[in-house]
């Protein structure tokens, strides 16, 4: 059996490959699984579990079907998905994670998120990221209208691109004493996570003992899947179109 580590589908009615490329992962090679981890930025966009649109309501049902025979789904919030909660994931039969979250891998203590929690150099993100996701500001902001949400929703994803355009790329990828600092102190020798969008393996060590920092692809023009067992961690991709 293999447990499945997954991230930043970025899934969207606009963008029907990749949606088309999820379902068809879960009716192949998701079915041999045990668990399946999806570590946020599920969706392009979030804006409530009472989102009548029809993409989560199909999603939803597509990973119901999953979780039916005997996979173990797990959800995390990313920063395009930050208001997921527990009734979608109720309706997908999966289980809501907080960001982060420690499991034992295959004898690994392994700490999981989404990733956008050790971007620390990113100063206007991380100011950002800290009102986003106050329960204060969340509760304010799913008390409105859907049509405000999706609104706000979309001004959000401008703000982004345009805060992005204009950062030097370190700025946007992890601090390495971050990284460090979180696998301490969680006891971890292995970290997963997305959010960056640069699949990778990166050895490192901490405090003299080897550990290990596994980055999830996001699902553009290819999709990402860590797939782990009990002898082995592989980083696969393949084309979202084949």
């Amino acid at each position: 059996m293999t447990t499945l580590f997954i991230s930043d589908l970025h899934l969207h009615a606009a963008e029907p490959a990749a949606v088309q490329a999820f379902y068809a992962f879960l009716a192949g090679r998701a079915r041999s699984a045990q668990a399946l981890y999806i570590l946020g930025d599920f969706f392009d966009a979030w804006i409530g579990d009472d989102d009548d649109a029809p993409l989560g309501h199909e999603v939803a049902a597509k990973l119901r079907e999953l979780a039916d025979t005997g996979v173990d789904i797990y959800l995390m919030p990313g920063n395009r998905d930050f208001v997921l909660g527990h009734d979608f994931a109720n309706r997908a039969g999966g289980t809501m994670l907080p960001d982060p979250t420690v499991i034992e891998l295959y004898g690994k203590t392994t700490v999981l998120l989404h990733g956008d929690s050790l971007c620390t150099r990113d100063e206007p993100y991380m100011a950002l990221r800290a009102q986003l996701r106050s329960p204060e500001w969340q509760a304010q902001a799913l008390a409105q209208p859907l049509q405000v949400r999706r609104a706000m929703a979309e001004q959000l994803r401008a703000k982004s691109k345009t805060m992005n355009s204009s950062k030097p790329e370190d700025i946007m990828d992890v601090t390495p004493e971050a990284v460090v600092e979180v696998l301490r102190e969680h006891s971890a020798s292995l970290m997963i996570h997305g959010h960056t969008h640069r699949p990778e393996r990166h050895p490192l060590t901490v405090d003299g003992v080897a550990a290990e920092r596994i980055v999830l692809g996001d699902w553009h023009d290819n999709a990402w899947c860590l797939v782990a067992d009990e002898t082995s961690l592989t980083l696969e991709h393949w084309p979202i179109n084949a």
